[in-house]
């Protein structure tokens, strides 16, 4: 689905087994498929083609193909669970639209812990240059607090998979941590990082990311007013949110939920969370909402989840 308010709401395509990710080749949206590990693309009618399918990817519980992103320079970034955990890659994306196809792959990062659930798998590419990817602590909660460990993170990378020298600890892609199951990252227009995070059965959360940063869990979850760990800037009931995909457009940051069924707009602020404007509801009736993207054309496009074995499919 597209359009910036309920008014002007199109349906764009229908029938996708468990989307999970959307991102924009130029203008041709491509979304991956978890459990089926394919990708695919979208002509301008919304019939999906299918552009290739990621070898070696292990569907189980919230795992499979997630995060996908372009750079615009023939680079496609994906995050998907293999036999040896969660991994990004770098595929090169060739041909044009109607006929693009996955070309050759490179690892940039494996052995991310996996599980049957938190997996995380969002993936961002910042103003900066730089690669950004949420994960899930994989069932493990201390993990997110262990330095040593990918699990509950936001990880940062060249697009080459090096680490960059101006990471907060050296040699390592550990941006921030204490996290639980981020899933949703993107970046204000004054280039600040934002994340979206499952809570487990008080908070869910908006966090503004900075380097090197705690964000609480498994210590705490939601404002807690600690000293080293950062408060969100939002905090909702996982009833009402369980936030997935986020987008910034129009001042505004639109996050995506999955059991709250809904798109919610939260107004930008400052850092500090007293600053940040009043929840609305943006969009609903339309069941599990997994992604939420602003497109090239200034748009909002948004992903329904609703055949990932949790929601309700409505059909065309």
């Amino acid at each position: 689905m597209r359009g910036s308010a309920p008014s002007g709401l199109e349906v764009v395509a229908t029938d996708l087994e468990a989307p999970w990710s959307l991102t924009f080749a130029g203008r041709t949206p491509l979304i991956s498929l978890r459990d089926a590990a394919r990708i695919v693309e979208l002509d301008p009618s919304g019939e999906a083609r299918v552009v290739g399918t990621v070898p070696g990817v292990k569907h189980g519980g919230e795992g499979g193909l997630l995060g996908l992103a372009a750079d615009g320079a023939g680079h496609l970034f994906v995050y998907s669970t293999g036999e040896d955990g969660n991994r990004i890659q770098r595929f090169e994306l060739l041909g044009e639209p109607g006929s693009l196809r996955l070309g050759s792959a490179r690892d940039l990062l494996t052995g991310i812990p996996a599980g049957t659930n938190h997996n995380g798998g969002r993936l961002a590419l910042g103003p900066d240059g730089m690669l950004y990817a949420g994960t899930g602590d994989a069932g493990e909660r201390e993990s997110a607090q262990n330095l040593d460990s990918l699990a509950g993170k936001i990880l940062r990378l060249r697009p080459d998979g090096s680490v960059p020298a101006d990471n907060p600890f050296p040699g390592s892609p550990v941006y921030s941590y204490g996290h639980r199951n981020p899933q949703g990252l993107a970046f204000t227009p004054d280039g600040r990082l934002l994340a979206s995070e499952f809570g487990q059965n008080t908070w869910d959360e908006l966090n503004v990311i900075e380097a090197g940063k705690n964000y609480g869990w498994p210590t705490v979850e939601g404002r807690a007013g600690r000293a080293g760990l950062v408060d969100p800037v939002w905090q909702a009931t996982p009833e009402e949110s369980s936030p997935s995909g986020i987008a910034v457009a129009n001042g505004t940051v639109f996050i995506a939920g999955l059991r709250g069924r809904s798109l919610l707009g939260v107004p930008l602020g400052g850092p500090s969370g007293d600053r940040w404007g009043r929840t609305s509801t943006v969009l609903e009736g339309h069941g599990r909402l997994r992604d939420a993207v602003r497109a090239p054309d200034g748009r909002l496009w948004v992903l329904s989840n609703n055949t990932d074995g949790r929601g309700a499919a409505r059909r065309r």
